[in-house]
């Protein structure tokens, strides 16, 4: 059976920088990550089962609001709304910021709570629309991850992107996944529906 002790004999200690890099509060090297980053992974759980959540926006779209707090709008999506409502029974979350061509990430522990304040919600507006819903998370832990995994995945190397989209359109996975018909498999009527309900 593999325990702590067993994991530590197979990898080892942590080297002396990673052991000390987490800190608790957004300084400026933070900061400018966030305010650069365009995309983001939010993880939370209902403390059971856990969920996984791709948050994306044109760079500076989350917002240091103090130095321990980060503001993060909710834009439109399918209304399944799995991480809010995990948020509300565990308020638990954790964060990967990334950001294009930056083979690091920086990684956020924190507590989360949801807010419908309007004037909170209309400082994310844009087009005229505002988000139904902000998050607050207040930071646990904070610290960068080494670029090793994206360079391997070569996630920001052209040359190594297919040419060619590798697996089924949206609609196709959606159909077959949900035995319902659809409108059209095409990926343009996916591409259409998008930009009609970005914001």
């Amino acid at each position: 059976m593999m325990t702590p002790e067993k994991l530590r004999e197979i990898y080892g200690p942590p080297s002396p920088h990673a052991a000390a890099k987490v800190i608790t509060t957004f300084d400026q090297h933070c900061q400018a990550f966030i305010e650069h980053a365009p995309f983001l992974i939010l993880a939370t759980s209902d403390g059971k089962n856990l969920d996984v959540s791709p948050k994306g926006d044109p760079a500076g779209f989350v917002k240091v609001e103090t130095d321990r707090t980060l503001l993060i709008p909710d834009r439109p999506g399918n209304n399944r709304i799995d991480g809010l409502l995990n948020i509300l029974k565990h308020p638990q979350v954790a964060l990967i910021f990334m950001i294009p061509n930056v083979t690091e990430t920086l990684r956020v522990n924190g507590t989360a709570e949801i807010s419908d304040a309007p004037e909170l919600c209309e400082k994310f507006q844009v087009k005229g629309r505002h988000p139904k819903t902000v998050l607050r998370i207040t930071a646990d832990e904070i610290f960068t991850h080494c670029g090793k995994a994206p360079l391997r995945a070569g996630l920001w190397t052209p040359d190594s992107w297919p040419s060619e989209r590798p697996v089924a359109t949206l609609y196709e996975m959606v159909r077959d996944h949900s035995q319902m018909d659809v409108v059209s498999t095409e990926q343009s009527y996916a591409d259409e529906r998008y930009q009609k309900t970005l914001y």
